[in-house]
């Protein structure tokens, strides 16, 4: 009979997201196996990086070494950064993570991690114990006591690791990046008091990746991937609403303060897609949520929920333009003059704009490690160039993502380079509230 792991498949497939797409493989069991060193030693000793993990209560703590497991007898380890980690059983997105220069040594019948010459961690598995030392305890979040006991123990092998020494920091990197930007957005006002949320509009042809990138946006808030905003790739648009979205902060049960327009994708023929004379009214804030877009028929004043007096509050404060970043180039010259016709209309209006590229594939390959230019990856230099040049939009607004579209699970890579999107448009909406008179 197999052995399985307490973890659900999700939460398995989380982990090995968050370990960098490794793939796990249960090596000991203690409920199956024994509670006991030995029997440890011999299913997980020279069999390569290894993941412990320890199931106490709601709680599963764990620590994945890069060296080999410990032998019996053997002198201590020379020190390898170990990646510590707790999460509570339902909610593995809020993991609390923590990196240390670790020995580790098979003691007195125990495994126990050392960093800097002092004990930070040990499991006694044949008292089915552990010991946590205060600080870092602190860190992960957690609150048992020395000696607590554990229902189950768990070493998983670890597959898919090269032999890049900053292996453990390049994957801590994205989840560190990904929880400062979430702290950051979650506690994000507008820099002026009469306007309570950001409007952002998304903008662009069909199938460019609007209605994905405000789905990726609220799962990353969610913690899981959710998809209320209809996607697809028809020859005309999903979309035929022109939609509000407010995006929730799950951690926290409320509304943060900024919104995602969404509507019909562009078309380069004429009575197909978002109506041109639309645009001026979406701008200026006179149209309501879930109203019904006609491409060969505007909005007007007569309909009985357009706004006719929109504050400022209303209005749209940034326009976010959404391409794909393999088509650019593909662009007829009708969608061109047409996206040239658009930035004339929202300069008009004073508002602020960035230019967003999506599918970006293989993005995480480039970031991950680097996430001072997590913007602009060298890979897409030209596009980049070409995309900004064509709608006269300054690189520094040019933005690259690649959004979540059939994926199960979420990737803190991903998230971070989504994250760090919208915090870029945020920005860039605070200057359009710099330059009113």
């Amino acid at each position: 009979m197999a052995v399985v792991t307490r973890l659900t498949w999700s939460q398995q497939k989380s982990l090995e997201k968050m370990l960098g797409n490794v793939s796990l493989r249960l090596l000991y069991k203690s409920s199956v196996h024994e509670s006991d060193i030995c029997r440890m030693n011999e299913k997980c000793t020279r069999q390569g990086p290894t993941v412990t993990i320890i199931y106490v209560g709601n709680f599963v703590l764990g620590v994945f070494m890069l060296g080999d497991h410990p032998e019996e007898h053997n002198n201590l380890k020379r020190p390898n950064p170990s990646f510590y980690f707790s999460f509570q059983k339902n909610d593995i997105t809020a993991m609390i993570t923590a990196v240390l220069e670790t020995e580790t040594k098979i003691n007195s019948g125990q495994m126990v991690c050392y960093s800097s010459g002092q004990e930070v961690f040990s499991v006694h598995p044949g008292e089915s114990s552990f010991s946590v030392d205060d600080s870092l305890k602190k860190t992960l979040g957690i609150y048992f006591c020395s000696g607590s006991k554990y229902s189950e123990c768990e070493v998983f092998h670890v597959d898919g690791i090269g032999d890049d020494k900053n292996y453990i920091s390049k994957i801590t990197g994205a989840t560190k990046h990904r929880n400062s930007l979430l702290v950051e957005l979650g506690t994000y006002k507008p820099c002026v008091d009469f306007v309570s949320e950001i409007r952002i509009l998304l903008l662009g042809p069909v199938g460019s990746g609007k209605s994905s990138f405000i789905n990726s946006v609220k799962s990353v808030f969610q913690g899981r991937l959710t998809r209320q905003a209809r996607v697809g790739s028809d020859v005309t648009s999903i979309t035929e609403q022109y939609r509000i979205y407010p995006i929730k902060d799950r951690r926290h049960g409320k509304y943060l303060p900024f919104r995602l327009c969404d509507s019909m994708g562009l078309h380069e023929k004429e009575g197909v897609g978002l109506c041109m004379e639309d645009i001026p009214y979406i701008l200026k804030g006179c149209m309501p949520d879930r109203y019904q877009l006609n491409p060969s028929r505007p909005i007007t004043p007569s309909h009985p929920n357009f706004m006719a007096s929109p504050s400022l509050k209303d209005r749209i404060h940034c326009v976010a333009y959404v391409l794909d970043i393999n088509s650019i180039n593909d662009l007829s010259s009708k969608m061109v003059t047409k996206f040239q016709q658009i930035q004339k209309e929202v300069l008009s209006y004073d508002t602020a704009c960035v230019l967003l590229l999506t599918k970006a594939t293989n993005c995480g390959e480039f970031l991950q490690g680097n996430f001072s230019n997590m913007d602009k990856p060298m890979t897409f230099q030209s596009q980049i160039m070409d995309a900004s040049k064509m709608l006269n939009i300054p690189i520094y607004n040019t933005f690259v993502v690649e959004n979540y579209t059939s994926e199960w699970e979420l990737d803190p890579v991903k998230d971070t380079q989504i994250l760090f999107v919208l915090r870029q448009m945020l920005r860039v909406a605070e200057d359009f509230f710099e330059d009113l008179p």
